[in-house]
């Protein structure tokens, strides 16, 4: 490697040498490769004069006569250098200090060669900025799947799937905005620094603010701050934004993830579930220009209406275990326990209620096997602090759903009643007294917002890495961030 990066330099100082800057403040270019492409037919009938920018991916030499592939964000063009037209010396410093991953700015006009490929006959060229270590070979491209993730800005270069999909990302989060915005939603940012978080169950990252002299810690969730919004007057805002929970790395986690929250006064969980549907629709529909996507053997549906069923159903329906008689925590752990991994059944002996191991029953038998949409509601209460009752006082009004075995939103009727808040956040410091580590904060100040009045509403949350993953075919949470979380590397 230093054999190369010394090769380079001296290329470097041939240029310099030559009088050229190899790293100028700007390109001035006419045309983006795939302008050069869409008005190729009037531009090389005019003899048009067109200066594209780019980075050289590959070049061909063929004695006086040479091709490069220049690449830039649009797409790709081929060029070609003559002697005769750029003259000895020109030719020869282009041809001798050129390497793949170079910057160059090429001007000249269209053609199109013998094989019918369209190209630029260069008459004049400058360097933008010189490389000093090559790219990975073109034909093996960069396959390491740590070494893809770390170094990412060489995986954009070689990998055409990775910038396509990176591409389909940001035009999601568009599409969401330009949905919710035409609905009338309000698009509000809230604080990443929290003196008590909330809004799931996470371990947070903790900081310490120095001239404050207090801990702080960066959010799990945006949705306290949401509803007190709502207290605040307004009836419809969302954020995206990026979270932090401090667990584990595995496909579908990744310790900075993004998150869109919604909250909508005045409505409740089924407007939700609708307007979930919705929105993957709209994406979908937006972004591919289909509602059904390929992953792997099967195809993801994601057309309106999904599947709806409770949770207790799903786990007599799917799991092929009824709970819905369960009243008496033992009997249910007794019923659970011969149908568990033996790995699971400390996890099961911890819990407390039947709710929560009503809960952990789906999540063990049902839920990695919901692999079309599916909106799974009414959960136990015990797992559910921030949502409203059902008729029912064990169920809440929440719904999740799920897609190719994972979660990809978590959804409820927000509780506002704060004299039930004010029980449930006893019950969550009893957990957090007895080692639960991950159980709800005591948010006071949320507390007193809501004693002075919060409509009821709708709480909407959607994971936009995980959804990304099912609109785009990916299996993995680190093929749809740009830098996911390593381990930093020993030096």
């Amino acid at each position: 490697m230093q054999d190369e990066i010394d090769v380079r330099r001296g290329k470097l100082k041939v240029l310099r040498d030559a009088g050229m800057n190899p790293y100028p403040s700007r390109a001035e270019r006419t045309a983006s490769a795939a302008h050069a492409h869409a008005d190729f037919d009037a531009l090389s009938a005019s003899g048009t004069p067109v200066t594209v920018a780019g980075r050289v991916m590959i070049t061909r030499v063929h004695g006086a006569m040479m091709f490069a592939d220049v690449r830039d964000a649009s797409g790709q063009l081929q060029i070609q250098l003559t002697q005769d037209r750029q003259g000895e010396a020109s030719y020869a410093l282009f041809r001798d200090s050129i390497d793949p991953g170079d910057f160059v700015q090429v001007a000249g006009t269209l053609f199109t060669t013998k094989r019918g490929e369209h190209t630029l006959a260069v008459t004049d060229w400058k360097v933008l900025a010189k490389a000093l270590l090559p790219l990975p070979e073109k034909w093996h491209g960069l396959q390491d799947v740590e070494l893809r993730f770390r170094k990412r800005y060489l995986d954009l270069v070689m990998n055409d799937d990775v910038r396509r999909r990176m591409i389909q990302r940001s035009k999601v989060v568009s599409a969401i905005r330009s949905f919710l915005d035409a609905q009338g939603f309000l698009d509000v940012e809230t604080p990443t620094l929290q003196p008590v978080y909330g809004g799931g169950f996470a371990r947070p990252f903790t900081t310490h603010h120095n001239a404050l002299d207090a801990d702080f810690y960066l959010r799990i969730s945006d949705e306290m701050y949401l509803k007190r919004l709502l207290v605040g007057g307004f009836e419809k805002v969302y954020e995206i934004t990026k979270v932090f929970r401090n667990e584990g790395i595995d496909h579908d986690h990744n310790p900075e993830f993004t998150m869109f929250e919604a909250q909508i006064a005045y409505q409740d969980y089924r407007y939700g579930m609708d307007l979930f549907e919705e929105l993957f629709e709209h994406a979908a529909t937006n972004v591919l220009g289909t509602t059904d996507v390929p992953h792997g053997e099967v195809t993801i549906h994601l057309a309106r209406p999904w599947k709806r069923m409770s949770l207790v159903e799903s786990v007599r329906e799917v799991g092929g275990l009824d709970v819905s008689s369960w009243s008496d925590v033992g009997q249910a752990k007794t019923d659970l326990t011969p149908r568990l991994k033996q790995s699971k059944v400390a996890e099961l002996d911890r819990m407390k209620t039947v709710g929560e191991v009503i809960a952990f029953a789906f999540e063990e038998l049902v839920e990695e096997k919901l692999v079309q949409p599916t909106i799974i509601y009414d959960y136990p209460v015990e797992v559910s602090p921030l949502a409203k009752k059902c008729a029912d006082p064990r169920y809440v009004e929440r719904f999740e759903a799920f897609a190719l075995g994972s979660e990809i939103g978590n959804n409820y009727s927000e509780l506002n009643d704060p004299e039930d808040l004010e029980r449930r956040f006893v019950e969550e410091k009893k957990k957090a007294d007895a080692g639960f580590a991950e159980a709800h904060q005591t948010d006071t100040d949320y507390l007193d917002a809501i004693r002075h009045g919060m409509p009821p509403a709708c709480g909407l949350g959607i994971g936009i890495d995980r959804m990304v993953m099912l609109l785009t075919g990916a299996d993995n949470i680190k093929e749809v961030i740009l830098f996911p979380t390593l381990r930093p590397e020993q030096h």
